[in-house]
């Protein structure tokens, strides 16, 4: 039995209609719903919105801007646009800038070829990347005796060239 459904015995014979004070389905809201998906044959050039989560398995060439939502570029995603997300998780290829207001994953078959910038970024072992990262603070958490600190973070051995 799933939770939409009425117990058996809760139910109204086949004969009988249901009463109006009998519970409905519940109604599931916006924000519990999955996401949206673009799939592997589907390909996108310019500026791609939305005011939902997005799952990216296709091709996209432009812009891509869900603030305060998530974006999972999948496997086979391959993107090369500035993205703007709540958080990215990349699983497949990213060609441009990321901000996320909550955090950037790269998984262990991701590559990012850009800047980032998020307050937390995780990079999985043999993930790939090349750029920039920019974790600091947002300017209403900076105290006045904050400094800026540059770091170079190897990711694996071979990703560093002497």
């Amino acid at each position: 039995m799933s939770l939409w459904q009425k117990p058996e015995h809760d139910r109204p014979a086949p004969s009988e209609s249901p009463s109006s004070s009998a519970p409905t389905v519940p109604q599931r809201d916006h924000k519990s719903s999955s996401p949206a998906t673009i799939g592997q044959s589907v390909q996108i050039e310019g500026e791609l919105t939305g005011q939902e989560d997005l799952i990216i398995d296709g091709k996209v060439d432009g812009k891509i801007v869900l603030e305060g939502h998530h974006l999972v570029v999948g496997p086979n995603g391959r993107i090369h646009a500035e993205v703007h997300a709540k958080s990215v998780q990349v699983s497949g290829e990213v060609s441009g800038n990321i901000v996320a207001d909550d955090k950037v994953e790269i998984s262990p078959s991701g590559s990012v070829l850009g800047d980032i910038t998020a307050p937390r970024v995780a990079l999985a072992d043999g993930s790939s990347f090349k750029g920039s990262i920019d974790m600091g603070s947002k300017p209403r958490q900076m105290s006045s005796s904050s400094s800026s600190v540059n770091r170079d973070v190897p990711i694996a051995a071979g990703a560093i060239k002497h």
